[in-house]
């Protein structure tokens, strides 16, 4: 059985995204979700930081602005840097493959072309 790293979150932008281009010219997007906790700790809230990538990067980029609420697919990712002192940084963000916007009884996609989406298959989840 292979591992499996995906998530799903559900919630509202606390930021508007920043776009950066990378120095190979790659679009890439950051933007930070206020994901609220259900059942006992209703009242508690997470947030999570959230990169797009390529073509979606630029549509978040246009779509997206603070206070939206959206829905966003991904992996979790780990990574480590030293920041300005020399101090070694940990971070843990979500890698979006997919992220739509929720306003309402609307929905707009802003997701990779059909050809780089990974379909969800209810028996790929190994429980």
């Amino acid at each position: 059985m292979s591992a499996v790293n995906k998530i799903v979150m559900i919630g509202n932008l606390t930021t508007d995204p920043e776009v950066r281009v990378t120095t190979e010219g790659t679009s890439m997007t950051r933007f930070t979700m206020l994901i609220q906790r259900g059942g006992v700790n209703q009242d508690k809230s997470d947030l999570i930081p959230v990169v797009c990538w390529g073509k979606l990067a630029e549509q978040a980029n246009d779509t997206f602005h603070k206070g939206m609420m959206v829905v966003v697919e991904g992996r979790i990712q780990n990574r480590s840097f030293d920041d300005k002192d020399g101090q070694k940084v940990y971070t843990t963000e979500v890698i979006a493959n997919y992220a739509r916007l929720l306003d309402g009884s609307a929905v707009s996609s802003v997701d990779k072309a059909v050809d780089e989406a990974e379909p969800y298959v209810e028996d790929d989840i190994p429980f």
